[in-house]
């Protein structure tokens, strides 16, 4: 794994395609994409990362601000991003992926 590489990642049946950032050993993700690859509302997705973040991830760095270039219009613009990592991609799915599970 490269550092600041994106892989683009596309669900089996094509619904999200989705770009994956490569940083420090880890995949790296923005709410609107965890909303996308889960299918649920950003509001959603801030429930359940805020959730992990009180509750089974409490002080573990599963945040950070990464410079991404952004298109705006018809120029490119370099924004500071919030992203979560990969143990707080996975806490999200699993709060969103069991409950159907058990039903």
């Amino acid at each position: 794994m490269k550092t600041g590489e994106i892989v683009i990642y596309q669900t089996p049946n094509g619904g999200a395609n989705i770009e994956v950032r490569l940083e420090n050993d880890t995949v790296w993700l923005r709410r609107q994409q965890m909303a996308e690859l889960f299918g649920r509302d950003i509001k959603t997705i801030g429930k359940h990362i805020n959730n992990a973040a009180r509750e089974e991830l409490s002080g573990i760095s599963t945040v950070a601000n990464f410079a991404t270039v952004q298109k705006e219009g018809n120029r490119d613009v370099l924004r500071e991003l919030e992203y979560c990592n990969l143990d707080m991609i996975i806490s999200v799915g699993y709060s969103i992926i069991l409950p159907k599970i058990r039903t």
